[in-house]
């Protein structure tokens, strides 16, 4: 994750300012952002730009492909076969340990990607030559530094037409996001670093039933802080490099119903299972139990997503329930 190293952020801040002094080149948002993002991860890992360069190629043959793919009855008939090319079997070296593959799709933020290609290929299968996109484009959705690991998850339509309006951002958005992300270092660093502390002192001892329920609801809080620190974090930066990157976490506490909780709760997860599952398998109108069903498997989905086991499976039905 970037955002506890500062020198990576120093680096990301100075992206920011080169963008800034040079916002009167219109393509400066496409050449030097693709070199940023390319120099950052050579500087971070060598072996993860060599992978990502393959793996963005690979992914960008296949958009290209789909782009040209005959309209009409090939189209359809190719629905269930859209390619994509599948994780990298190899195992990278982070400073002096080795990281296994799965470990490696963890960290490296791999998965988060591999979502951001299937948007991508489901926009170049609905929309064919429209979806045309140049190379260099199309490698700065994939390696956008201030989301890659962690999200939120960005959509292959909304980036590309950021990505085709000049650099502008005013004084007013400049301060939001300076404050964004300084909440957002407060989050990681100052108030979720306590809350472990506490929480890791607390579970040591012997617990009682009202403690064991204090230690459920502390975790609860501690996931949020977490996850909604480094989104104000990603958010901050990105729309400070002119992108608008979308919100994760909508205020969820403050929802009026369960169902409005889930959908502002890592927000951007939720869209795209909706995007990508539920509105592709219910174009047209739904049965009431086609529907249910269809909202159950997405929910079961989002679990396995947090965690690959039976207790997710179990999470995801309740939540839905």
């Amino acid at each position: 994750m970037w955002y506890l190293n500062m020198n990576a952020v120093m680096a990301i801040a100075g992206m920011v300012v080169i963008l800034a002094l040079t916002r009167w080149w219109p393509h400066n948002k496409r050449i030097l952002l693709l070199a940023f993002n390319l120099c950052f991860l050579f500087v971070f890992n060598h072996r993860l730009m060599a992978f990502y360069l393959g793996y963005t190629a690979l992914n960008y043959m296949a958009f290209w492909g789909l782009c040209y793919l005959p309209a009409g009855g090939s189209r359809r008939s190719s629905r269930s076969s859209r390619p994509m090319s599948p994780p990298s079997r190899r195992s990278a070296s982070w400073g002096c340990r080795s990281i296994q593959p799965l470990d490696t799709a963890i960290f490296l933020g791999l998965i988060y990607n591999v979502l951001k290609v299937i948007d991508a290929l489901y926009f170049a299968y609905f929309f064919g030559k429209d979806a045309k996109t140049k190379v260099l484009d199309y490698f700065n959705y994939i390696l956008f530094v201030p989301t890659f690991t962690s999200g939120p998850i960005l959509k292959f339509r909304d980036f590309m037409a950021d990505t085709k309006r000049p650099y502008r951002v005013t004084s007013e958005q400049t301060e939001d996001s300076i404050k964004r992300i300084i909440l957002g270092m407060f989050k990681k660093i100052v108030l979720v670093t306590w809350m472990t502390d506490v929480f890791n002192h607390l579970s040591k001892q012997e617990l009682h039933t009202h403690e064991s329920i204090f230690l459920m609801v502390w975790f609860y809080a501690l996931i949020f802080f977490d996850f909604s620190g480094y989104s104000d974090i990603a958010v901050g930066f990105g729309r400070l490099m002119g992108f608008n990157i979308p919100e994760n976490f909508k205020k969820p506490f403050q929802s009026p119903t369960l169902t409005q909780y889930w959908r502002n709760w890592h927000a951007t997860l939720g869209d795209w299972f909706r995007d990508h599952i539920f509105m592709f398998f219910s174009r047209q109108t739904p049965t009431r139990w086609t529907a249910a069903g269809l909202s159950l498997v997405i929910m079961v989905l989002i679990g396995l997503w947090h965690g690959f086991s039976w207790l997710y499976v179990l999470w995801g039905s309740i939540t839905e329930s």
